[in-house]
């Protein structure tokens, strides 16, 4: 095994980690944090979840690619639950729920090999995935999801969530 495939993957697994548990997951707190019960399940429309069914969507997500698919736990997933779900379940589940799939994640990606990454893993029984696609896919689907939940917030609460602080985006590389 060359030194680069270690240097390579241990750059994925840190990315994974601050995407999901410096970024993702903060984030997802700070909006329950912002909201009351009824706004975190209120579904807009017919066709829209609400802020809870997310939350549990991802964390489903979360644990049948990265988990099961990776770390190779059982994976004991109902997806049609996390959408069907109609609350309110208590806010305090939800954290709950995000803190054990941080716990459950670090476990899984503490032990990934390179080897991990090529090897094939069959996700939902429809998708043929090596470890590298399904950690990009638990980002992008991470971070697509937690933009809906943030732009919710925002609309109900007219608020700015200040995720990146008083810092100044607008500095330049010239």
């Amino acid at each position: 095994m060359a030194v680069v495939d270690i240097i390579l993957k241990d750059l994925l697994v840190d990315q994974v980690k601050i995407r999901l548990f410096e970024e993702g997951i903060p984030r997802i707190k700070k909006c329950l944090a912002t909201l009351n019960t009824e706004q975190i399940w209120h579904r807009p429309n017919d066709h829209l979840v609400s802020i809870g069914n997310l939350t549990l969507h991802l964390c489903g997500n979360v644990r049948q690619w990265l988990i099961s698919g990776v770390g190779g736990r059982p994976d004991h997933r109902k997806r049609d639950d996390e959408f069907d779900e109609r609350g309110p379940l208590q806010t305090e589940l939800l954290l709950e729920q995000l803190d054990l799939l941080q716990r459950d994640c670090e476990e899984v990606l503490a032990g990934i090999q390179v080897e991990d990454l090529i090897q094939e893993q069959v996700i939902q029984g429809i998708f043929h995935e090596t470890g590298l696609s399904i950690m990009v896919h638990i980002m992008e689907h991470f971070s697509y999801h937690v933009g809906q939940i943030t732009w919710y917030t925002k609309f109900l609460e007219n608020v700015d969530l200040k995720y990146y602080g008083d810092m100044d985006l607008g500095i330049t590389k010239d």
